[in-house]
């Protein structure tokens, strides 16, 4: 008998929603054992106070979740099996409540070393955000559980060291703070996009996830590197080397490279016209597109505020929602992921005009390219581009630097710049608007 994950995955098949691919089955049969074991194990079924990124895919499972309906073994007896050896036992007849309870916890979470975590990696479009999503939505409300781009959770980890040592003046160490924040969010973690390019995330990731996976977290990742190539040729690599040992020790690593099929250029046959305009031939269409958007409405600037910074927004219609850059605004100066996403939360529609060819000369404009397209994607954000040439040519990479990060990351930015441009990316809902 298959797992509930296989036989949603192949209803989906069936209707024509997805293709068989045996890579995929592979994972979801992996992530079918994790999501048993999590189900039969009341620790994991902790309602979390406040939940992070749960958008609903295009795969999610209608409701009622997956597993409403399934026989779940109860650990209570377990639980109370745990509880009574540890009381039973003479020398614990001092511990403390809250010591007891820990120890309870730790018992538990020991006694279990099947709830490894998955890490899926594979090349752009072969389904590894799929089948997280799959296994997220599947797995029902009560459970404790999040799903965040790893982008947004290191930019939002940074944020509250920085506040629990400026605001909230804890003093020494304040990684276990942010680890009970973030075991808060859910115990079940689905890290979409994980990659590691700064070496600030670099040095604390070892002693983070450690912690997390004290607390008895579940980590889910998704990547388009294998744990051995994360942070490739980075200051203080070496430094970074027992992360890497952690991950494989601790999660299943799944490869998907072998499937060649990009899904979503296939989900993204069926081009909407009017969002990516090539050459100085198409510049008028890109303006016209532009004043259609805005209707006549007022033209400014304006300023976002993110982190105590400012970003320039130099052309907005705030009545309509849409913002306008040249690549140069965008690129040119010196914007991280925080910058882009409080664009994405202000604006539904971003148009981006004059982006050049580009090369390894031209390395941290591609970066933060290659971050604010994830951005707007994360976003649901209509992006409307002018460009010197097509999707697979604005970043030309010898035969030298083939394999170089970027390179890497550069793929999928192509791949999200032609789903993007599809009907199917445009009547998606906008995810912004939270205000920052």
């Amino acid at each position: 008998k298959h797992g509930a994950l296989i036989e949603h995955y192949l209803s989906l098949v069936k209707d024509g929603t997805a293709s068989n691919d045996e890579f995929q089955m592979n994972a979801l049969t992996t992530l079918d054992e994790l999501r048993s074991k999590i189900l039969s194990f009341d620790f994991y079924k902790d309602k979390p106070k406040k939940m992070k990124n749960q958008n609903n895919a295009k795969s999610a499972i209608p409701s009622p979740s997956l597993g409403d309906t399934e026989e779940v073994e109860t650990s209570f007896p377990y639980l109370l099996n745990k509880i009574s050896n540890l009381f039973s036992n003479p020398s614990n007849n001092a511990t403390t409540t809250s010591s007891v309870a820990s120890s309870v916890v730790q018992s538990i979470i020991s006694s279990h070393p099947g709830l490894k975590g998955v890490y899926l990696h594979g090349g752009v479009g072969c389904g590894k955000t799929f089948c997280m999503n799959l296994f997220y939505d599947s797995l029902p409300e009560n459970m404790s559980k999040q799903k965040v781009h790893f982008h947004s959770f290191m930019l939002d980890v940074h944020k509250q060291m920085h506040e629990a040592k400026m605001i909230e003046k804890i003093e020494g160490d304040v990684l276990p703070h942010i680890i009970r924040n973030t075991i808060r969010d859910g115990r079940i973690i689905c890290f979409d996009e994980f990659q590691v390019t700064d070496v600030a995330d670099a040095l604390i990731l070892r002693r983070l996830f450690t912690g997390l996976l004290d607390e008895g977290a579940v980590i889910i990742a998704t990547s388009n590197r294998p744990p051995s190539d994360l942070y490739l040729n980075g200051l203080q690599r070496d430094l970074f080397l027992p992360f890497i040992s952690l991950l494989e020790e601790k999660l299943h690593i799944i490869s998907m490279w072998e499937s060649v099929v990009d899904y979503r250029l296939i989900q993204g046959e069926n081009k909407a016209r009017g969002v990516y305009f090539v050459g100085e031939n198409s510049k008028n269409d890109f303006e016209m597109t532009f004043k259609k958007l805005t209707k006549g409405s007022i033209i400014s600037s304006t300023k976002l505020t993110t982190q105590g910074r400012l970003v320039d927004v130099p052309k907005a219609s705030m009545k309509y929602g849409v913002a306008r850059f040249s690549f140069d605004d965008l690129c040119r100066q010196a914007r991280g992921a925080a910058d882009y996403l409080i664009i994405g939360d202000e604006f539904h529609t971003v148009f981006v005009e004059d982006i050049p060819s580009l090369t390894m000369n031209d390395v941290n404009l591609v970066r933060r390219f290659i971050i604010f397209v994830d951005s707007m994607y994360e976003c649901h954000v209509k992006l409307i581009i002018h460009a010197a040439t097509g999707p697979n040519e604005i970043f030309k990479v010898d035969l030298e630097n083939e394999f170089c990060d970027e390179a890497f990351a550069f793929d999928r930015t192509r791949s999200r710049l032609e789903e993007m441009g599809s009907d199917e990316y445009l009547k998606r809902r906008w995810i912004g608007g939270s205000g920052g």
